[in-house]
Formats: structure tokens, sequence, C-alpha cells
């Protein structure tokens, strides 16, 4: 636990019992307030390629305003930051585009269009991200990644159609389509009963396995 700021960060059970060397996130002493307000104090963690690390904390103790200082929407008031090597404190609009195309977020509600099927949700990072035109590719990789999460027959559903546990399994096929190295999940269980949680937590280790991604989990789950 932070002395300063509340915050638990600890590998998460089921991380490779030796990740790789290399750290693709390094943060020391970040330091971010509002106003007069500090929410981060001299945060410190490192995230290896292959690890799973656990941000845990109570609502309103800067687990989110940490992971968003990571991608560039916020930025440090103080402190190193570094992802992939690179000061993210330092980068152009540009780069931050760039660098962002590798992290893929999980927010809680999932974040599907609503006005989408799923299909049409997971072809939109394809095509407008990645710039894939070959029709023949895209689904492929869309029924790979709906297969992987249990949701291929869900694939012309609406989200509307679709209960929270299958949102999320549908908000991570979406962000896990892009191939991204880093994996930042916000609050993933929350809203969902148990059962469905543990689901949830399980299918994130299992796709983390698969995909071999580098994740952040925020949460104040103590599960």
């Amino acid at each position: 636990m932070d002395k300063e700021n509340d915050i638990a960060v600890k590998p998460k059970n089921g991380s490779p019992e030796k990740a790789k060397d290399e750290v693709v996130i390094h943060a020391k002493g970040l330091k971010k307030s509002f106003g007069s307000k500090p929410v981060l104090k001299n945060i410190n963690l490192d995230l290896k390629r292959g690890e799973n690390l656990v941000v845990l904390g109570k609502s309103g103790q800067g687990k989110s305003v940490t992971i968003q200082c990571i991608v560039g929407l916020l930025t440090p008031d103080g402190g190193d930051l570094t992802v992939f090597g690179q000061d993210v404190t330092d980068m152009g609009e540009d780069e931050l585009k760039q660098l962002r195309i590798k992290i893929g977020f999980l927010f809680q509600g999932g974040a599907l269009y609503d006005s989408m099927t799923v299909r049409e949700n997971l072809e939109f990072p394809l095509t407008r991200v990645l710039k894939l035109d070959d029709q023949k590719e895209i689904d492929k990789r869309i029924e790979e990644v709906l297969d992987g999460v249990g949701l291929l027959d869900a694939i012309d559903k609406m989200p509307s159609d679709l209960s929270g546990g299958m949102r999320k399994r549908i908000g991570l096929a979406r962000t896990l389509i892009v191939n991204p190295e880093i994996m930042l999940y916000d609050e993933p269980t929350t809203g969902l009963d148990p059962i469905t949680s543990r689901e949830i937590s399980e299918l994130i280790l299992n796709m983390q396995k698969k995909y071999k991604t580098s994740s952040i989990i925020i949460t104040h789950d103590m599960e």
C-alpha cells in the first residue's frame, strides 16, 4: 500500500512467474493535483512485458488518473513517466496517437456504440485505426476474437440485446482485435454479480496469455 496515496500496486495472480525483464511502463514519483487537491502523490510502478499489475484502492484515490497520465490524456505535475522507454510528457499529439494504438482500454461499461451491431463495433477499430480494407481479413479477425471470448453467436446482436457481462466480453474483444501490447482495465468487474465477475477476471487472464499482453487492472475489488 502506498502510504501517501492509499493505492496498492501488486502483481496479479496468474501473471507469468518470470515476466521478461523489459519494463514497458515506468512511473517514479508521479504527482498530479487538481487545483489545491493533490490526487497522486509520489506514485511508483513498473510494468514488465507479459506481466499483470493490479492498482487497488477506494474510489476517488486516483487510480483512473494514473492510467490517464500513462496514455497522455492528463499531464502529471511531477515525476518520471515512460512507456516503451519514451517519456510520455515530452510526446506531441502525433506521437501520442501512435502510442495509443499499442495500448488497449476496457472501460467500466464496455463503451460499445449502441447504434452498431457487435460486428460493426468490432469492424470500427480495424477500419479506422488499422486502416484494413480486406473484408475477408476483417471477418476472420472478428470471428476469431469473438470465439475467444465465447460470443461468436452474438455477432449480429445489438448492444441493447446483451447482458452486462456480455457487453464486457464484447468490449474486451473490440479492444484486443487490434493486438495491443498493453491493456488497461478500468474497474472491469464493477456492476457485475459475483459469478460473472469471476468469469470476466478469468477471461482477462486467459486473453492475456493468448495475446501476450502486459496489463494494468484498476479496481477497488479485493478479490
